[in-house]
């Protein structure tokens, strides 16, 4: 038989309540009442959960990303409660199972990066400090003091899980100022700024008199990102991934959440700022203890890489893989910026507005999407929680387009689609929206539904086989899926026009039959030759399948 599509869904947004203010209830046990619904009405295939473990505010302004300690699923007391914002270890593990139960496959948001929030100042061995030196924050490289002292928060005992009363825990390994490259408080100076960590400027190298001064030796990966300089600083206390200790604590870590939890993979969150040798150790192990517990099947990473340049994502995929059959995904971000790049173009009536450059704009190849190079590696997105409104990696679509952008990457074969919690349900917070993809209902416009649940559907029901495409014009563009053997095709119309348009395609399967459009419920006859036109009103979208089609009553 012909699997089922795969649909990821992220399960937060970045103002999403938890306890829900409804039902008081933990956003754990709030996906798990609402997992069945989103596996029989969405087709939902994996769950993309945020941060769970152990953060410096418990109470959700960081959501998880102000990770303090890895091994800590809200089951100790620690950073003033024992739950983390999304609820605890029981309501976790509860989730766990009935997506088990439901064949949903649970994706972590693993934080790996940096730590926050140390237990005590760290004075060095002599009591005075640590070394450093405070670096610019555009140019990494730029030294803007000598060697000095400093007093960083970055011992790390974890006390609430670290005691007598927890007589076997899964890690011992407390941390220091040893174990990381850079720190962005100090607390001498009580100032914030970016702090390379260094050893003793004593057994540093002497420049020769005659040489420019070259940078102090510290403890940045080389093997990252670029931009300023060196990008391995990101936030709050990075972690070095040189220190052997370092480094094995947290590829037990990944083993123990594979086995103990039984989560199916990975989002490697802020990927591009930590070195790719140690994500490639991370990967093999996470692959080669997934495949041990899950009968030789693969866990679903992927990496957040935010760059518009598709070679840097390349350049990514081809340092983190550890062997040619272990399959790394990437969030497609240069497809997003295609998708706002033409958004802005049709909201300023830009004559530069191009459907046809949605994949690829011939004229600026550099801006190719993943998805158009290696489609097996993409994951595709029309939002998430940094690029809604008020975030720091925001994003404004318009949200007429938005319908577009959906069906485009829930409806192609290629790529594997993340669809946003937010768009779903809405967002909170102080620039909340209702859910993405709004149209009129038939009650003269006084309400409207959201078209989204019914794109996840299609991609569930209708969207297989081979793909053809009919990209030939600037403000329309269509593809047909062909369907298998036992699973249904589509054809798929988007249209940026303000008025009707149609594209005429050619079907296989179906001629001589009634289609129907899935969004308006407009019917159509093909011809017994297989061609037709198949209309969609401007700024709009349609999906036609054959009436007859298994599922089509569902709409």
């Amino acid at each position: 038989p012909t699997p089922a599509n795969t649909l990821l869904l992220q399960s937060f947004e970045w103002h999403t309540p938890s306890p829900h203010p409804t039902t008081g209830q933990s956003h754990y046990v709030h996906l798990t009442n609402l997992l069945p619904s989103l596996v029989e009405n969405l087709g939902i295939t994996h769950l993309w959960l945020p941060p769970g473990c152990k953060a410096n505010d418990p109470s959700g302004r960081g959501n998880g990303y102000d990770c303090y300690d890895l091994w800590d699923l809200g089951e100790f007391d620690q950073k003033w409660r024992r739950e983390t914002k999304w609820g605890s270890k029981e309501e976790l593990m509860v989730l766990l199972e009935k997506a088990r139960e439901l064949r949903v496959e649970v994706i972590w948001d693993a934080v790996l990066g940096h730590k926050t929030a140390g237990d005590e100042i760290d004075l060095g061995e002599d009591g005075s400090g640590v070394w450093a030196v405070e670096v610019e924050g555009s140019d990494r490289h730029h030294e803007l003091c000598p060697p000095k002292k400093i007093h960083p928060w970055l011992k790390f005992n974890f006390p609430g899980r670290l005691n007598p009363s927890n007589s076997n825990p899964a890690s011992t390994f407390q941390w220091n100022a040893t174990h990381f490259s850079g720190v962005d408080w100090c607390d001498r100076e009580k100032r914030n700024a970016i702090f390379k960590l260094i050893s003793d400027p004593a057994t540093h190298p002497r420049p020769n008199p005659s040489q420019l001064p070259f940078p102090i030796p510290g403890r940045w990966a080389e093997d990252v990102d670029q931009s300023n300089g060196n990008n391995n600083y990101l936030m709050f206390s990075s972690i070095d991934y040189t220190h052997p200790t370092v480094r094995s604590d947290t590829l037990s870590w990944s083993r123990w959440m594979i086995t103990t939890t039984g989560i199916s993979g990975f989002r490697l969150d802020a990927a591009q700022h930590i070195s790719r040798s140690f994500l490639r150790d991370f990967i093999a192990t996470s692959v080669s203890t997934h495949r041990d517990h899950h009968a030789g099947k693969d866990p679903f990473i992927v990496a957040e890489v935010w760059t518009p340049e598709v070679a840097n994502q390349n350049t990514f995929l081809d340092g983190v893989t550890p062997s040619p059959d272990v399959l790394v995904r990437v969030f497609d971000t240069p497809l997003l910026n295609n998708f706002a790049r033409i958004s802005a173009d049709v909201v300023s009536s830009s004559p530069n507005a191009d459907l046809r450059t949605i994949l690829l704009n011939p004229s600026d190849p550099a801006h190719a999407s993943l998805v158009s190079l290696r489609p097996t590696q993409a994951v595709t997105f029309v939002a998430n929680h940094d690029t809604q409104a008020g975030q720091s990696m925001e994003t404004p679509i318009s949200p007429d387009l938005k319908v577009l952008f959906y069906a485009f990457i829930l409806l192609r074969k290629e790529g594997t689609p993340c669809v946003f919690w937010g768009d779903l349900y809405g967002t909170q917070g102080p620039h909340g929206v209702g859910p993405a993809c709004q149209v009129p209902t038939g009650d003269g416009g006084r309400s409207t539904r959201s078209l989204l649940p019914t794109l996840c559907l299609a991609r569930n029901l209708f969207a297989y086989g081979e793909q053809r495409d009919y990209f030939d014009e600037s403000g329309c563009i269509a593809w047909t899926r062909a369907g298998t053997w036992d699973r249904e095709g589509c054809c798929v119309v988007l249209s940026l026009g303000g008025r009707w348009t149609g594209k005429r395609m050619w079907v296989d399967r179906g001629r001589g039959e009634r289609w129907v459009d899935l969004l308006s419920g407009r019917r159509v006859s093909v011809g017994g030759d297989g061609w037709r036109v198949f209309e969609v009103k401007g700024r709009g979208v349609g999906v036609w399948v054959r009436e007859g089609a298994e599922g089509v009553g569902r709409f």
